[in-house]
């Protein structure tokens, strides 16, 4: 099939990008034009602002490509200059678990119902959850229900993870520097940076309509990835109240989503325990 990647030249991209072209597919690569990567085959390029829609026609007007994947649509206006521009029969979405409007454990994709959402056309704005699910009701302005998918990640993870999020916390047990957890105890869910880029390459392939979750088997308690960091650095970590506020903290309740939809078609996810204590190991080893 002939794909549009808007996006896709950094993080989980990478995989996402090389999962395609093992399925075979002829891939185009959307970008600002500021790298460059060397994929496990051949890709074309353009070059474009997405967020710009003079921009966009100038690079892709009149193009028609079986699916578009948008990896960076931030905001309903985001959506508006891509697609008021260029035609696909289906078109994914890398979407988000935070435009749920709840946090608990278990949390399937009708929690927020992208047709209902009352659309407004902005650009992308501090409030990440609102520019997000406003990314997601645009779409349905050019595209029918059926045709468009809506991918919903929690916190990726991975090797190349430029966010330094996990890091975080190893860095500031390894230096005995004082930091505040707000919940030690609330599991989350995560995914990995291979599985997260591979689930949306699976799904050009085994059409899913509509949103649907994505993560590892599993979750994990922050208490947990301390402890763990502890007994490797052999430190321990300084809990403080008025130390550097840590990732991840804000949540009311555990934070865990349910993927039985995207099982059902088929793909299998990783096991949390799998992959997120050798990645611990991995940044350990990066820091020390």
């Amino acid at each position: 099939m002939k794909i549009l990647v808007v996006g896709g030249t950094r993080y989980f991209g990478i995989p996402m990008v090389n999962a395609l072209l093992a399925q075979g597919h002829d891939v185009t690569i959307a970008t600002r034009g500021n790298a460059k990567v060397d994929f496990a085959g051949d890709v074309s390029y353009v070059v474009l602002d997405r967020m710009d829609s003079s921009s966009v026609k100038r690079a892709l007007a009149n193009q028609k490509f079986d699916v578009i994947i948008d990896k960076i649509a931030y905001g309903s206006n985001d959506v508006k200059a891509l697609l008021e521009n260029v035609s696909c029969d289906r078109y994914i979405q890398m979407s988000t678990c935070s435009v749920y409007p709840k946090e608990h454990a278990n949390i399937s994709e009708d929690e927020f119902v992208t047709s209902e959402y009352p659309l407004e056309w902005m650009d992308r704005l501090p409030d990440y959850e609102k520019t997000k699910r406003n990314a997601e009701r645009a779409v349905l302005e050019y595209m029918e229900p059926s045709a468009c998918t809506f991918v919903r990640y929690p916190v990726v993870l991975g090797e190349n993870d430029y966010t330094g999020r996990l890091r975080f916390y190893l860095e500031h047990i390894r230096d005995e520097k004082p930091m505040l957890v707000d919940d030690l105890d609330c599991a989350m869910s995560f995914i990995h940076e291979k599985e997260a880029g591979e689930f949306i390459a699976y799904l050009v392939d085994h059409q899913i309509s509509g949103a649907v979750n994505g993560c590892s088997n599993g979750a994990v308690k922050i208490s947990e990835i301390i402890s763990y960091a502890e007994e490797k650095l052999g430190k321990k970590a300084v809990l403080d109240e008025n130390g550097d506020a840590a990732p991840f903290n804000g949540l009311t309740d555990s934070l865990t989503f349910n993927t039985e939809k995207a099982k059902k078609a088929g793909f299998v996810f990783f096991d949390l325990d799998s992959w997120i204590y050798k990645l611990i190991d991995y940044e350990i080893r990066r820091i020390c």
